[in-house]
């Protein structure tokens, strides 16, 4: 009895020990496939422009926000889509979504109202992009540029390929997250824990 305990102890040490090194070896895949997309910009002709949404202050887009207004404006102005879809709910402030602090700030620069739709029922990244593709088939659209921050791009691309939609990814080069070691870390990093659990619960 003792001897088929140590076996049976013996055998379940070696299959955790394999299963944690396969577990290892996966989430370090997957965190050099994020930080490979995160520094390429795949800027291509879409239907539309999707940003995705980030904090504001007050009515003013966070410098996380603004780093990503600012490159969408950029594409946008080079002509690469002539549709724009700002994203975000109203998290803390109860007064201005994200969406709507995009938009606005989109319109002060020049971008027509017309070409702005603005999403801000979403509180996620997930319910984001599940609102941006629900207006891009009531529009007959396929194709969307997407603008967030590097880190964001592995697990956004996938949620809208997954969905039917071609995405190209476009990272703000000015984030001040990217561009914050210490963070750019963390943040990929917590990336590779939302991209497992959304595999998990999107098999």
């Amino acid at each position: 009895m003792i001897r088929r305990l140590r076996k049976i102890i013996k055998y379940s040490f070696w299959i955790v020990l394999g299963v944690t090194a396969v577990g290892a070896l996966y989430g370090w895949a997957l965190y050099r496939s994020i930080r490979n997309l995160a520094i390429e910009d795949h800027a291509h002709a879409a239907d539309v422009i999707v940003i995705l949404g980030a904090a504001q202050y007050n009515g003013r887009p966070s410098p996380v926000l603004k780093a990503r207004l600012d490159h969408a404006l950029e594409l946008y102005n080079r002509g690469y889509v002539h549709a724009v879809i700002t994203t975000g709910g109203y998290g803390p402030d109860p007064n201005f979504s994200e969406a709507h602090v995009s938009t606005e700030y989109l319109m002060q620069q020049g971008v027509d109202a017309e070409n702005i739709i603005t999403e801000q029922g979403s509180g996620t990244t997930r319910d984001s992009i599940r609102a941006a593709v629900a207006l891009l088939q009531s529009k007959g659209w396929n194709s969307a540029l997407v603008v967030s921050d590097g880190f964001h791009m592995f697990r956004v691309k996938r949620m809208f390929e997954d969905a039917g939609v071609e995405a190209y990814t476009s990272p703000a080069p000015d984030s001040p997250i990217e561009n914050a070691p210490t963070k750019r870390y963390w943040y990929s990093l917590r990336e590779v824990l939302l991209f497992c659990v959304y595999r998990v619960f999107n098999l």
